[in-house]
């Protein structure tokens, strides 16, 4: 895949995610089971592991599609 047409799949992924934002939100996404939060008194640790894995599947089930 030529490098400047994954920055302009990439770009358009950054700006659709962007735009459908409020939507995502709605689903779940970052408060799923398996997202790690430990919160202390004075700090707030967030690792989104579960999240991060459905994401990572979702895009590389479409960069396959696209590279098809």
């Amino acid at each position: 895949m030529d490098i400047r047409r994954l920055l302009v799949v990439l770009g358009i992924a950054l700006v659709l995610a962007g735009f459908f934002w409020p939507w995502l939100m709605r689903l779940g996404l970052g408060r799923l089971p398996g997202d790690i939060v430990i919160q202390g008194r004075n700090f707030r640790f967030y690792a989104p592991l579960m999240t991060s894995l459905i994401i990572s599947v979702v895009l590389t089930l479409l960069f396959w599609l696209l590279r098809k």
